[in-house]
């Protein structure tokens, strides 16, 4: 009989055992120090401590805490810190700020009587309590807004005076400071006319209107004396009256005229006839100021 064939040799390389240390080394432990390339070898210990350029891992590096602490120009902390600081902040200087406002509408439109606290907190688009938080009571809130217009009058008047030049020239710049910003602020001409009529409101128009009338005279006393038909309070209350009559007057007379008297066109007129005034008065204030020319001594003829 014939031998079968022998059977070819098993050339394939045997597997080798793996021991436990061998194991180890192809471990995520090996992929973490030797070549992260696939897999579980990039384990979240890898991304977060060797190369944290991409994945999910790296997306949390770049935490609330990291954009709070590194980087705070984004992010969701740094979101959150500038609106409970800078956020709270402004929103109550803007609600204080609207009620002021909406207060300045109302009262200047109907006076103090006419108008409630419900009435400014609605038009201010807030709460009721909030204009209390903010203004202990209407008569505090009537106050502040005085206070803010006769504080902005006696700051345009300043401005004024600090132009420089001879005693004419700012006397008429005076002049010019107080019919403009009358013209601009009309209305509360109006307003504090209105409150004349009404005593209660008398003390709160006094306290923001006393500063404003002694920083006047102050500056008419230059050119005035204190007392007598030409003293200074005289002269407040000729041209303060002549601007202010013009303002309060202007619904009306702008009917019988014909033509708004806050329009450019009249508020210039005005404005020379108030410079025409100026002029009188300095002149014969001059004039007074001049001694008195004494008469000339007769001369005696001699007697032979």
């Amino acid at each position: 009989m014939r031998r079968p064939p022998p059977r070819p040799k098993d050339r394939s390389p045997k597997p080798k055992k793996a021991s436990a240390t061998g194991g180890a080394t192809k471990s995520p432990t090996h992929g973490a120090t030797g070549r992260p390339t696939s897999g579980a070898t990039k384990s979240p210990t890898h991304s977060a401590t060797e190369r944290p350029t991409n994945g999910a891992t790296h997306g949390a590096t770049k935490s609330p805490t990291n954009g709070a602490t590194e980087r705070p120009t984004n992010g969701a902390t740094h979101g959150a810190t500038k609106s409970s600081i800078d956020g709270a902040n402004d929103s109550k200087a803007t609600t204080a700020e609207r009620i002021l406002a909406a207060a300045e509408d109302l009262f200047c439109a109907t006076g103090f009587e006419g108008v409630s606290v419900r009435d400014i907190a609605d038009r201010a688009g807030t709460q009721k309590a909030l204009v209390f938080y903010h203004f202990a009571s209407k008569e505090d809130l009537f106050g502040a807004v005085l206070a803010r217009y006769y504080e902005s009058h006696r700051r345009a008047l300043e401005g004024a005076m600090s132009a420089g030049g001879d005693v004419r020239q700012r006397m008429h710049g005076l002049v010019d400071a107080y019919l403009d910003f009358m013209a601009e602020n009309a209305r509360y001409a109006l307003l504090v006319q209105a409150q004349l009529s009404h005593p209660a409101t008398h003390p709160l128009v006094e306290k923001s209107f006393g500063p404003l009338y002694h920083f006047i005279e102050r500056v008419l006393v230059e050119v005035a004396p204190r007392e007598g038909p030409a003293a200074a309070r005289e002269l407040f209350v000729t041209f303060s009256g002549a601007v202010i009559s013009w303002c309060t007057y202007a619904p009306l007379l702008s009917r019988v005229w014909g033509g708004d008297l806050l329009s450019p066109p009249l508020l210039e007129e005005r404005r020379a006839h108030l410079h025409w005034l100026v002029n009188l008065m300095l002149d014969d204030l001059a004039r007074e100021a001049k001694p008195a020319a004494k008469p000339a001594a007769r001369r005696r003829s001699k007697s032979f």
